[in-house]
Parts: C-alpha cells; structure tokens; sequence
C-alpha cells in the first residue's frame, strides 16, 4: 500500500469513535485502545514507515496525553494486533493495561477536544 493511502479493511484507518478520544490532527489521533483502556496514538496513514517528523509529533503528543492520564509512563509500539498500522501505547508505569492506574480526571472529554 502507498504511503499516505488508507486501507479499506483496516479498524485503525476506519477511525471509528468507540472509546474517548483525547487529540486528533492531520498527522494522528489519540484514543483509548479498546483492549487494554490505555492512551494509543495512531498514525492517520496505513503503514508502518512512519516519517521522522509524524514520530516525533506523535510521541509530543502522545506524552502529553499520558502526561494527563498516569502518574509516569512509558511508550509501548509493538504492533501486536495489527501489525501494518504504526500505532503505540502509552502504558502506566508499572503496568501493561490502563485499569487501576488512571488519574481520576483524564486528559480527555470523549469527544476529540482534549490536548
């Protein structure tokens, strides 16, 4: 698949608002993952080779977010589910799923409006 393209039959490209969103722009968009309740950024182009300037803007972001949500993280991108849309997890630290490690107020409202 060309850079800058999206696949029609990938659940990252369809973006689809199933948890609260914490930021979205023209380079990604930050939401809960679905399975382990933690920030994940993803890159808004199928693929996986990520130009240094998205990364960078994404990890910016991202720890932002987590910034907000846990007290202490660390960036997790092994692509575990879908390994051909770069996406990464900020996980709290000391631990792999979100529950039990958030703050009380997170970063975001669920509507796309947080950082």
């Amino acid at each position: 698949m060309p850079p800058g393209e999206r696949h029609e039959t990938c659940l990252l490209c369809a973006a689809e608002r199933i948890t609260p969103w914490y930021h979205e722009d023209d380079v990604c968009w930050i939401a809960d993952c679905e399975i382990c309740a933690t920030p994940m950024v993803v890159w808004r182009w199928h693929g996986t080779d990520v130009p240094m300037d998205d990364h960078r803007h994404m990890m910016d972001r991202l720890a932002a977010v987590a910034g907000e949500v846990f007290d202490g993280h660390y960036v997790d991108d092994n692509m575990r589910n879908i390994p051909d849309h770069y996406h990464a997890h900020a996980r709290p630290r000391g631990g792999f799923f979100g529950h039990g490690f958030r703050r009380s107020t997170p970063a975001g409202n669920g509507d796309g409006e947080g950082s």
